[in-house]
């Protein structure tokens, strides 16, 4: 029933992946989502281990099936020798997305391994680079994502990496409905990934505060900032701030448009964060928050997003005679 280059190459029934979420996407939501016709992505963080995703591919096989394809998500500025891309390939992945910095050095293994690779890209220049790199396929990442990501929305980026490249393009950030799906679908884009959308379902893994957190918010409650990584002495390249749920600590420590760092000193910030206290504590969640109004199974929800994006397509074509 769908066909594009996504579903044609990874032999899946809808265009659709689940965004790998560090610290959220493990192999209980990854596996829904495959199971649902998409395909899933482990996200596997920089302080992922082997062991972990030993762990992680037992859920994931439980919930999808033994032959159940699989998919990871790997931050590359913070891969450094390899031995979380060690493991990650040791499972015979479908997919493998090198994001967040040259994928260059392990482009040509990750081929070798039988496993399609994308990045996701976050301006022109991101796009020259992983094209030299030599991936399969990008992913238009737009500023409305939760989680790090760029500043360019998606649909400005979506239309401007259309225009300039051959290579198949999928679509992230603000997709969190069929309608959503269906617009990037229609503007060219060959599938999508869904993030925020899954963060309340019951198999995302988090803290306790984050699933009630994200059912109160409306799609104006979140915040491009820096401040969760200072407190957090998580060492990201500035040039990716994340977007996340507003709350006390965000208001007190961020400051500016988001377009430079925020002025509080690391070391100060940190002392004040306590990330077990619902109104401190990171939610990183994107634009769409306010779709998310009640917690449902990530298998449902996939199937929402994909079933109404097929009608959404289907009545459209009666716009033109």
């Amino acid at each position: 029933m769908w066909n594009t280059w996504l579903t044609r190459t990874l032999n899946i029934d809808l265009p659709i992946l689940g965004a790998p979420m560090g610290g959220r996407a493990g192999g209980a939501l990854a596996g829904q989502v495959t199971a649902a016709g998409g395909l899933g992505m482990i996200g596997a963080a920089r302080y992922a281990t082997p062991e972990w995703i030993a762990e992680q591919l037992a859920v994931i096989r439980e919930a999808a099936g033994e032959d159940a394809p699989l998919a990871f998500g790997l931050q590359t500025w913070s891969l450094g020798e390899g031995e979380l891309l060690d493991a990650v390939l040791a499972a015979n992945p479908t997919l493998v997305s090198l994001s967040f910095g040259d994928p260059a050095p392990y482009v040509q293994r990750v081929k070798e391994s039988g496993a399609v690779v994308i990045s996701q890209i976050n301006s022109i220049e991101d796009l020259r680079e992983v094209e030299a790199a030599g991936v399969d396929a990008v992913v238009a990442q737009g500023a409305e994502a939760g989680g790090h990501t760029g500043r360019i929305a998606t649909l400005p980026l979506l239309q401007e990496i259309l225009r300039a490249t051959e290579l198949p393009v999928l679509a992230a950030g603000g997709i969190g409905s069929g309608a959503g799906l269906a617009a990037v679908l229609a503007a060219g884009a060959q599938g999508a990934l869904v993030g925020t959308a899954l963060l309340a379902s019951p198999e995302t893994v988090g803290p306790e505060y984050a699933v009630p957190a994200l059912l109160e918010a409306g799609s104006a409650d979140t915040v491009y900032t820096d401040v969760f990584d200072k407190a957090r002495h998580q060492p990201w390249p500035t040039r990716w701030f994340g977007r996340a749920l507003t709350n006390d600590f965000t208001s007190r420590w961020h400051d500016g448009d988001g377009a430079g760092p925020s002025s509080g000193d690391e070391e100060q910030v940190s002392a004040a964060y306590d990330g077990n206290d619902p109104a401190q504590g990171v939610v990183y969640a994107g634009q769409v928050a306010g779709l998310v109004d009640t917690a449902r199974p990530a298998r449902e929800v996939v199937a929402s997003i994909a079933s109404d994006a097929e009608a959404r397509l289907r009545a459209v074509a009666g716009v033109l005679d």
